[in-house]
């Protein structure tokens, strides 16, 4: 298994701890340059009423509360879902050096589907995107949550 696969089902299995609020099951976590977890997130946009409770945004604070720094350099965000353009501008803002997302979102996607807020030449800071990592069980997982809604 790569290590792209590894910290992919990390995330996988941290989205699923949202399907118990009811929430959207997307999972993040942040990894140091040893590969390391700092944090983890998930999205919490019910259980908590707040529309910036994004899994990317969740872990983003986590880990510089932790590191008690803004700048999340040398530092890679794993997400099961591609970031919106919110969290795409949090990532830039906080510097994270890479990420990589399992499922594309074909109507909100800001780092390659609607968007690529990471990658437009006029931004400060490249951050290095890796794409479609895991992406079918993914999509599966939120496939089935919105199958179950329906």
């Amino acid at each position: 298994m790569s290590s792209h696969d590894k910290a992919m089902r990390q995330a996988i299995e941290v989205a699923k701890l949202a399907l118990v609020s009811g929430d959207v099951p997307v999972g993040a976590v942040i990894l140091d340059a040893a590969g390391d977890i700092v944090a983890t997130g998930y999205n919490r946009r019910e259980i908590d009423g707040d529309p910036t409770a994004h899994a990317e945004i969740v872990a983003i604070r986590e880990a510089a509360s932790k590191l008690e720094s803004w700048r999340l350099d040398n530092h890679t965000l794993v997400v099961t879902l591609e970031p919106c353009a919110m969290c795409a501008g949090a990532i830039a803002q906080s510097r994270i050096a890479t990420v990589l997302f399992g499922a594309w979102d074909e109507k909100a996607g800001a780092v390659g589907s609607v968007w690529d807020v990471l990658r437009d030449p006029r931004t400060l800071h490249k951050t290095e995107v890796i794409a479609g990592v895991l992406e079918a069980e993914c999509a599966a997982l939120l496939n089935s949550f919105f199958e179950e809604l329906r």
